[in-house]
């Protein structure tokens, strides 16, 4: 027997460390994290499609920290100057409220009452008229975008700002007028279109005035029948927006100003014949 025979057989094993590159797993961890956050990404697109102006605002809302989530308060005499904080079921009063007739400086409700008492010009606030009508029309975008968003789109309507508050005036267009000629019967386009200024009014409690005018005849008459015409149309106005929820109690005064505050140079456009919805200040 040869010495080779006996020699001893070593057996070499080659370690592969590293598991980065191709073979390696670190790439299917970026890659779930990829997957996720798209996930994330698609849903969150899928629900602000999926949910409505006021929904958002709401959910807005929620997580503001300088907005009350609780609208109602209580101030009966248990205590901690109330029986329950749910005892009086409507919407926090400012320096009033609770269960007593004449609540102490404790167990008054301390909440905000909402657009009325947030449009009232405070003493020495420096609030203007403009200012405040600015505060009723941000108001109005806050609670009903969706209902404002519809009132812009309608061709026979604009908004604006003024001393009184904001008015939305609704004018005839060519082709298309708001009532049967020379007559106070409101056709269907302004139906439709006071049923959407209804809606938005009911968002706020401010006061309405509402105000009718009529474009010049070519020839003076001496008894100028637009005076009569021009009211009347005010009050079908009046009728129909009542009919879509405006409470009766709001409407301030219903006017008619016939042919005398034109809005178009020429006396006798279609375009003077028009209505003043006005959502007063609560200044006035």
């Amino acid at each position: 027997m040869s010495s080779d025979e006996l020699a001893p057989i070593i057996i070499k094993k080659k370690k592969v460390s590293g598991g980065d590159g191709h073979h390696g797993g670190a790439w299917k961890v970026a890659y779930a994290d990829f997957v996720t956050a798209m996930m994330a990404f698609f849903l969150l697109m899928w629900l602000l499609n999926a949910t409505t102006e006021s929904q958002r605002s709401g959910l807005a809302d929620y997580f503001s920290p300088t907005i009350p989530l609780n609208e109602v308060s209580g101030g009966g005499d248990g205590a901690f100057w109330g029986d329950d904080v749910f005892a009086e079921k409507e919407l926090a009063q400012s320096g009033t409220g609770a269960s007593n007739e004449h609540p102490t400086e404790h167990n008054q409700a301390q909440g905000a009452t909402g657009v009325d008492l947030l449009l009232e010009p405070r003493e020495g606030s420096g609030t203007t008229p403009q200012m405040a009508a600015e505060e009723l029309l941000e108001e109005l975008e806050q609670r009903g975008g969706e209902s404002m968003a519809a009132l812009r789109e309608l061709r026979h309507v604009v908004t604006r700002l003024s001393d009184e508050g904001l008015v939305i005036e609704i004018f005839d267009i060519p082709g298309s007028p708001l009532f049967e000629p020379e007559q106070d019967s409101p056709r269907p386009v302004l139906r439709q279109t006071l049923a959407v200024v209804a809606e938005v009014m009911r968002l706020v409690r401010n006061d309405v005035a509402i105000n009718g005018y009529l474009a010049a005849r070519p020839v003076v008459q001496s008894d100028n029948p637009k005076w009569n015409l021009s009211a009347a149309r005010a009050e079908a106005a009046r009728v129909l927006l009542q009919e879509n929820g405006l409470l009766p109690e709001r409407v301030a005064r219903v006017s008619g100003f016939a042919d005398r505050q034109q809005m178009d140079p020429n006396p006798m456009a279609e375009r003077n014949n028009r209505l003043e919805l006005i959502l007063l200040r609560d200044d006035l």
